[in-house]
C-alpha cells in the first residue's frame, strides 16, 4: 500500500529567539539549561529553527497537501504574536491552532485577537495533570478550576475547535466538559497519551467516544513510547481507530518534536502498514479527507 496523499494534522514549526531578536517570540521549553526530565526527555536536538523549508525536507518522499499548525509551546504572552507570524509565514501551515488559557478571566480578548487571522481554527490549552510530577505539565489540575469551563465555552462563541491534551486519568473530568458543548469540535492529541497502561486510556477513550463531536489524533508514539516499535505500538493504534472508526481518526506526525524518538519516513510507514486492511476510502478519510473536514482547509 502507499499513502495517496496526506494531510499532516499536527505539526509544528518556530524560530528560536536570540538576543538580538528582543521581539521575537519566546520558547521557554526550547531554551537552555536542558534537562532530561520531564515528558519529552532533553529537547537540546531540536532547540533550533524548524521552518516550512525544514518540515518539508524531513517528509520529503510523501505527498503532503497540507498542513496543521498546532500551538508550539510559546511563552503565554507571545501567543498572538505566534499567530501573526504563522499568518504570514511563506509556505505555512493552512490551518493554525493557537494558544489561549481557557481559565483566564480575560481569555475572550485573546479568542477575538486570535480570530482576526483567516487560518484560525481552533485552541489547544495543554491540561495534561498527573499525580506523578515527572508527568506533569503544571501544578494543577485546571479541570478543578470552575473558570476553565467559563473559557471552554466562549469557543463556540468564535467558531473555534478544541485540541485536548490529557492524561487518561482526565479523561471522564474531560468527558463532563465536553459533553455540554456539542458545537465545539475537540481533537484528542497523542492518541490519548496512554502513560498509565491500557486499561484506564480504553476506559476514558470508550467514554470521549460517545460524544460524535469528538475525534482523535494518532501521533506523539514517542510520548507513550520512547522506543516503540511498529509491532509494540500495533495494538494501541489498531484500539484506537476501532474505538472512533476511521470516520474519527487523523494521522499525524508530531514533527519535529517527534524527531526527538523518531524519522519521518518510520511514523508514515507504521500507518501506512498498519492500516493495510481497511479500504482506499477509509484509508484516505485518516489520512487526509477528516482533517480537512475537521479543521475546515
Amino acid at each position: 500500500m502507499t499513502i495517496e496523499r496526506f494531510v499532516d494534522a499536527h505539526i509544528h514549526l518556530w524560530q528560536i529567539r536570540h538576543l538580538w531578536q528582543l521581539s521575537h517570540i519566546r520558547y521557554p521549553w526550547l531554551t537552555p539549561p536542558f534537562s532530561d526530565d520531564g515528558p519529552n526527555g532533553s529537547v537540546e536536538s531540536i532547540a533550533r529553527d524548524y521552518l516550512p523549508a525544514d518540515y518539508r525536507a524531513d517528509a520529503a518522499g510523501f505527498n503532503v497537501t497540507k498542513t496543521v499548525h498546532i500551538d508550539a509551546g510559546a511563552h503565554p504572552g507571545d501567543a498572538l504574536m505566534e499567530t501573526r507570524w504563522l499568518q504570514g509565514l511563506p509556505g505555512g501551515p493552512d490551518a493554525i491552532v493557537a494558544f489561549a488559557a481557557l481559565n483566564d478571566p480575560d481569555v475572550e480578548r485573546l479568542l477575538a485577537a486570535h480570530v482576526e487571522s483567516p487560518k484560525v481554527r481552533g485552541i489547544r490549552h495543554i491540561l495534561n495533570w498527573h499525580p506523578d510530577p515527572r508527568l506533569t505539565y503544571g501544578p494543577d489540575n485546571l479541570f478543578d478550576d470552575p473558570q476553565l469551563a467559563k473559557g471552554y465555552a466562549l469557543l463556540a462563541k468564535y467558531g473555534l475547535s478544541f485540541d485536548l491534551q490529557i492524561y487518561p486519568v482526565q479523561m471522564l473530568q474531560a468527558y463532563e466538559v465536553v459533553k455540554n458543548h456539542p458545537d465545539i469540535l475537540v481533537m484528542i492529541n497523542h492518541m490519548g497519551m496512554p502513560v498509565d497502561g491500557v486499561e484506564p486510556w480504553r476506559t476514558g477513550m470508550r467514554k470521549l467516544a460517545e460524544l460524535p463531536h469528538v475525534a482523535v489524533k494518532i501521533s506523539g508514539l514517542g510520548f507513550i513510547d520512547r522506543n516503540w516499535t511498529t509491532q509494540s505500538i500495533a495494538p494501541l493504534i489498531q484500539e484506537t481507530i476501532d474505538i472512533f472508526t476511521p470516520a474519527r481518526v487523523m494521522f499525524a506526525s508530531d514533527f519535529p518534536t517527534d524527531k526527538l524518538f523518531s524519522g519521518y519516513a518510520r511514523q508514515l510507514t507504521t500507518y501506512d502498514e498498519l492500516t493495510a486492511k481497511f479500504s482506499q476510502q477509509e484509508r484516505d478519510a485518516m489520512f487526509a479527507a477528516n482533517a480537512e473536514r475537521l479543521y475546515r482547509i
